[in-house]
C-alpha cells in the first residue's frame, strides 16, 4: 500500500464518522480477524458476578489482556478460574465500545501444565481442611457384618470383577453396582450423582439401601485420575450419611475424595476386605465361643455343686432344728398369760389415776364464763343500736329535704312554668326564641301545651333571685 497525501482541499471533503460509527466498526474488524484466538497467560482480578459472569484478566511479563467468560460456558470448563492460575484459554477477540478497550471473549479454559493443576489441587485442599472436611472425628465407622454392599465403579473392567469376587469369597451378601465412567469430564458428576442415590434410597422399595458404599478406579496417570479431585464430589462424599471407602488408583495414588471418605483403601480389593468380615473366621469364632462357654458352664455347675454339698454338711439335721423352735415356742407361750394380765393391771392402774382428776367443775367453770360474757355483750347492744338507728334516720330526713329543695318541678306548684323548644332543649331566655317557633309549656298539673311563638318580643331581663343553697347532707354512712 501507498502513502497518498491528501489536500486540504480533499481531506475537507471526507465524511466524519460517529463515535459509535467507528467503534462498531473497530469491533467487527477485530472479530472478524481473530474470531479464534488460543491464549496462554495467568489469570489475576478473577471476578465471580453475582449474574453467573466471571471477569478476569491474562496477563504474562510484559502484556495483559481482559477476558469474560459468560455464565452460559462456565460449567464447561475444565478448570476454576482462580487467582495466579496459568491457563490456555481459546475464545475470540472483541471490543468493549462504551469503554474503547479489547478483550477476549473465552470458550474454553484448561490448565497450562500437571503443575498448574497440582497447585490448584493444593490450594483446594487447603481450603477444605481448613472447612474440618478431613478431621478424623466426622469420619463414620465401617459396619461390622452388612448385609448390602453398595459399589459406585465402571461396569466393565477388572475393578468391578475383583471386588465381586473378593466379597463372594469372604461374605456373601448382596452387592448393588452403580454403573459410571471413571474418567473424563462427566466421571465427577456421575459419581456424585451415584453417591446421592444411594443415600436417597430408604430401603422400602425393590432396591434396599446399602450398609457401605465403595467408590472405586483402576490406576492410572494424573491426568486419568483427575475427576476424583473435583470439589463437587469431595463435599458430596463428606456429606455422605452412608460410610463409604475411597479405592481410587493404586496404592500411591492419592485424591482429594480419599481425604474426606470414612476410609481409604490402597486398592479395589482392599475395598472389598475392609468392606466384608470373612465368614469363615466368624464360623471358627463362634464355635470357639461355643466350646468355651460350654466349659465354662460346666465349671460353674461344678463349683456351685460342691459349694452346695460343703454347705449340707455343715447344716444340722431338720428335725433337730424343729424341735429347738418348738421348745422356744413353748417356753413364749407360757409365758403369755402372765404378761397379758400384768400389763391390764397396769393400764387399770393408770385409768383410775386419771379418771380422779375429771370432775364436773372442770367443764362448769368455762361455762359460767363465756356464759357471764354473753350477758355483758347482750346488755351493750341495743343501746347500740338505737343510736345507729336514730342516727340513720335523722340522715335520711336531711336527705329528704335536699331532695325537696332540688326537685325541678317544685317552682311550678307556686304558679311557674317550664318552656321546652321541640328537639326537648329548656329555653332558658326569651331571646332564644324565634317567631314561629313551636314551645311546650309544662304547668304545676304536670300538664304540657304546645304553642307557636307568634313575634319577636322585647324582654327586660330581671336580676336573678339568689338559689337558696341546699344544705350539705350529713356526714356518715347511710347504714
Amino acid at each position: 500500500m501507498t502513502d497518498v497525501a491528501l489536500t486540504p482541499e480533499e481531506t475537507g471533503n471526507a465524511k466524519p464518522y460517529s463515535v459509535s460509527e467507528l467503534a462498531f466498526a473497530l469491533k467487527r474488524t477485530l472479530e472478524d480477524a481473530y474470531g479464534f484466538v488460543r491464549l496462554r497467560g495467568e489469570l489475576s482480578k478473577v471476578t465471580n458476578h453475582s449474574n453467573g459472569h466471571v471477569y478476569l484478566t491474562i496477563k504474562d511479563e510484559r502484556a495483559a489482556i481482559d477476558g469474560v467468560v459468560w455464565k452460559g460456558q462456565v460449567r464447561g470448563l475444565q478448570v476454576r478460574p482462580e487467582q495466579g492460575l496459568e491457563v490456555i484459554v481459546t475464545g475470540k477477540i472483541t471490543t468493549y465500545p462504551q469503554g474503547s478497550r479489547y478483550q477476549i471473549v473465552i470458550e474454553t479454559m484448561e490448565p497450562a501444565g500437571i503443575g498448574a493443576l497440582l497447585a490448584q489441587l493444593e490450594r483446594l485442599k487447603a481450603r477444605l481442611a481448613a472447612e474440618g472436611l478431613f478431621e478424623p472425628s466426622r469420619k463414620q465407622p465401617l459396619p461390622t457384618m452388612p448385609a448390602v454392599v453398595g459399589v459406585i465403579t465402571s461396569p466393565t473392567g477388572a475393578v468391578i470383577r475383583d471386588i465381586l469376587h473378593r466379597i463372594r469369597d469372604r461374605w456373601p451378601c448382596r452387592v448393588i453396582v452403580w454403573p459410571v465412567v471413571v474418567q473424563g469430564d462427566a466421571a465427577a458428576g456421575q459419581v456424585a450423582a451415584a453417591i446421592r442415590g444411594f443415600n436417597a434410597l430408604d430401603g422400602s422399595g425393590p432396591v434396599p439401601r446399602p450398609d457401605v458404599l465403595i467408590v472405586a478406579r483402576g490406576g492410572g496417570s494424573v491426568e486419568d485420575l483427575w475427576a476424583f479431585n473435583d470439589e463437587a464430589l469431595a463435599r458430596t462424599a463428606a456429606e455422605s450419611a452412608i460410610p463409604l471407602i475411597s479405592a481410587v488408583g493404586h496404592e500411591t495414588d492419592t485424591t482429594l475424595i480419599d481425604f474426606v471418605s470414612d476410609r481409604r483403601a490402597p486398592t479395589p480389593t482392599a475395598a472389598a476386605e475392609m468392606a466384608t468380615p470373612v465368614l469363615a473366621e466368624l464360623k471358627g469364632l463362634m464355635s470357639d465361643l461355643g466350646g468355651r462357654l460350654h466349659r465354662s458352664g460346666g465349671r460353674v455347675v461344678d463349683d456351685r455343686s460342691g459349694r452346695i454339698e460343703a454347705a449340707d454338711r455343715a447344716l444340722r439335721r431338720a428335725p433337730d432344728l424343729l424341735r429347738l423352735a418348738e421348745q422356744r415356742f413353748d417356753i413364749v407361750s407360757g409365758r403369755l398369760g402372765a404378761g397379758l394380765a400384768r400389763n391390764a393391771a397396769v393400764h387399770e392402774r393408770e385409768l383410775v389415776r386419771v379418771a380422779s382428776r375429771l370432775t364436773p367443775l372442770l367443764l362448769q367453770r368455762p361455762q359460767a364464763t363465756q356464759k357471764l360474757r354473753l350477758d355483758t355483750l347482750t346488755a351493750r347492744l341495743r343501746p347500740s343500736i338505737d343510736r345507729r338507728l336514730e342516727r340513720l334516720s335523722e340522715r335520711l330526713e336531711s336527705l329528704a329535704k335536699l331532695y325537696a329543695s332540688v326537685d325541678p318541678d317544685r317552682p311550678l306548684q307556686r304558679g311557674f312554668a317550664r318552656v321546652a323548644r321541640a328537639d326537648g332543649g329548656l329555653v332558658r331566655a326569651g331571646e332564644a326564641l324565634k317567631a314561629g317557633e313551636t314551645v311546650a309549656i309544662t304547668f304545676g298539673d304536670r300538664v304540657t301545651r304546645q304553642a307557636v311563638i307568634d313575634g319577636e318580643s322585647t324582654t327586660t331581663p330581671r336580676p336573678a333571685r339568689p338559689r337558696p343553697r341546699a344544705e350539705p347532707p350529713p356526714q356518715g354512712d347511710l347504714f
